[in-house]
């Protein structure tokens, strides 16, 4: 049995200008970050710009959010394109799908419904902002980076760039795991465990 796969992934989207109401509108997958790791390991880094189909051409508010740029987005990949490359790296071991949030999913599902074809994953998913949230006992979801710099610690690359997004929520993952570790109960302690009675017989044997 193949090795199960930990796909930590982030998407960012189209956006309309604040404000505005588009007709129609619904955000779509504009660049695509995936952390595959296994036991552990990271195994592969995937990482594209992909170009919207229902609204090519992206917003003043989405550049300036996202600090991208319309070139960026027209040399990107189609979106059916992402799905296929998706279900290659999905295809090689059983998933478990990581998100920060749960738009990602979402607007991915959406995504596919819209444009014929058929969710790339099988498997299941975890919104690691709600096992955050769960953990910690918070009210409110946190954002994801200042869910690192709450560990002390510095997100990966910039933030709103997918892939580093992504290799952020994996390494909030690997702290988030570790503590789970450490604040798990130890078994009790029997009087076999304080007592060697083997010596303890021998001794009045």
């Amino acid at each position: 049995m193949k090795e199960q796969q930990y796909l930590f992934i982030d998407f960012e989207f189209t956006m309309p200008e604040k404000g505005w109401k588009t007709k129609g509108f619904y955000p779509e997958i504009i660049e695509a970050g995936i952390v595959s790791v296994v036991n552990g390991t990271i195994l592969h880094e995937y990482s594209s710009y992909v170009k919207p189909k229902r609204f090519p051409v992206l917003s003043k508010r989405c550049k300036s959010f996202l600090n991208i740029e319309q070139p960026q987005i027209d040399s990107g990949i189609s979106f059916r394109q992402l799905v296929e490359n998706m279900r290659k790296i999905s295809e090689k071991r059983p998933c478990t799908i990581v998100t920060w949030g749960n738009m990602d999913m979402k607007v991915l599902k959406n995504n596919c419904l819209q444009a014929g074809v058929s969710f790339p994953f099988v498997g299941r998913e975890i919104d690691l902002s709600m096992e955050y949230k769960r953990f910690f006992g918070d009210q409110n979801q946190t954002g994801l980076w200042k869910a690192v710099q709450e560990y002390g610690r510095d997100g990966t690359g910039k933030h709103h760039r997918a892939l580093d997004d992504a290799m952020t929520t994996y390494n909030i993952f690997k702290l988030v795991e570790k503590d789970k570790k450490y604040l798990q109960k130890p078994k009790p302690t029997t009087i076999g465990d304080l007592v060697d009675f083997s010596k303890l017989f021998n001794h009045y044997a």
